[in-house]
């Protein structure tokens, strides 16, 4: 058992016999009363994402997860296909389960597949991936690089703020835990 303030953005607990992963998390301190943890959580199962509060003290079973390097082969309708690269065996998830992290997955993309048991519940992505502009409007002559950014759209459909030097066909690094342009490639 675990208590709800020592929980983190990524962990998976089960809670009424629903495995759910912690997308976002947020100690909130009003005014007069108590402490109350803010969380945006995923029924792994389902992918439905609900937001909720609970009590600090509040205690939730923690599951282990464990982690397989995989690699993104491609999608079929409404699941993407994973190839563990020890055995080999391709696994299926459907697509509302890692709706977050679509946005990022390339062909070939090395990533990380949670199992709980024998049960895959999910993906993480590494830290950073390179991505492609496919639109965006043309530099504005005379924009310096502090400029507030313009938006980018990659070629899995992210959008990104990227500085105004940035053109279709370039290659950026997006990082993954907030979507933000880091450098190009």
């Amino acid at each position: 058992m675990i208590q709800t303030i020592d929980l983190k953005k990524g962990m998976v607990f089960e809670k009424d016999g629903k495995l759910l992963k912690v997308l976002a998390i947020n100690h909130h301190k009003p005014g007069k009363g108590n402490t109350l943890m803010q969380m945006d959580i995923q029924d792994v199962r389902s992918g439905s994402i609900v937001h909720t509060t609970m009590r600090p003290s509040e205690k939730v079973e923690q599951v282990m997860v464990n982690k397989k390097n995989a690699q993104y082969l491609y999608d079929e309708g409404n699941t993407s296909v994973f190839m563990d690269l020890e055995t080999y065996e391709q696994y299926e998830i459907d697509q509302s389960q890692i709706s977050e992290e679509k946005k990022y997955l390339t062909e070939n993309m090395q990533v990380q597949m949670n199992f709980v048991d024998s049960e895959l519940v999910g993906i993480e992505l590494p830290a950073t991936v390179t991505l492609e502009v496919v639109e965006t409007q043309p530099e504005i002559k005379g924009a310096t690089i502090d400029g507030g950014g313009k938006p980018a759209t990659m070629n899995t459909g992210l959008v990104v703020t990227v500085p105004s030097f940035v053109k279709n066909g370039d290659k950026i690094i997006v990082n993954t835990s907030d979507g933000a342009y880091k450098s190009r490639a």
